[in-house]
This record gives structure tokens, C-alpha cells and sequence, in this order.
């Protein structure tokens, strides 16, 4: 679904978890990563369980130079997905950590 669709979705009084990931998800890939980043802070007020938006707002706080955030929305994230036993957001979210903190060549 387009986010010209779930914004009309939004407008019209429904907000969710599933609403806002699917918003910050298609901000992320259209490359607004600033609209996308507000999605997906929302998405966790609502789930703050929700591994897989806390792995996306990191990565758009990243792409907005705010490494302190997305290091802290990784972290609440990795802990958040090895408390589910989601092994798969786990291992992304150690991988985008680990490569936070390799210096820059």
C-alpha cells in the first residue's frame, strides 16, 4: 500500500502500530528518512515490543547522521528481539551495531 493510501488512513483517525511501520517503512525506502524516523518512533509508543520497527528507526536515525539515537533505538531494539527469541532482528540488529562502532575509513 502506497503512503498516499495510509496517510488518508491516518487522517481519517486510524493509528496503530502496523499503520505507523507501514508509513516509516515507506518513507525509509522513498528516502525521507526524517518522516520516516517519526513513524517509527510512534510505532514503538504504541508496541514498544515491535523489533522490527526499533531495527528501522535505527537505521533512519543513522541515515540522518544521529548515531547517538540509533545506537540507543538498536539497543532498546536488540534487547527488545533477544527477549521474543527473534533471532533473525537479533543478529541485524548486532551487525548494524557492530559496524556503528568499526571507525571510519
Amino acid at each position: 500500500m502506497s503512503t498516499e493510501a495510509l496517510e488518508k488512513m491516518l487522517a481519517k483517525g486510524m493509528d496503530n502500530a502496523l499503520l505507523r511501520f507501514g508509513l516509516g517503512k515507506g518513507y525509509l525506502d522513498a528516502g525521507d528518512v526524517a518522516r520516516a524516523a517519526e513513524h517509527f518512533q510512534r510505532c514503538v509508543q504504541f508496541d514498544p515490543q515491535y523489533s522490527a520497527a526499533w531495527k528501522l528507526l535505527g537505521q533512519a536515525l543513522h541515515k540522518q547522521g544521529s548515531n547517538d539515537d540509533a545506537r540507543t533505538a538498536w539497543t532498546q531494539g536488540l534487547a527488545v528481539a533477544e527477549g521474543k527469541g527473534d533471532k533473525q532482528a537479533s543478529k541485524e540488529i548486532s551487525v548494524f551495531l557492530k559496524r556503528l562502532d568499526k571507525p571510519a575509513r
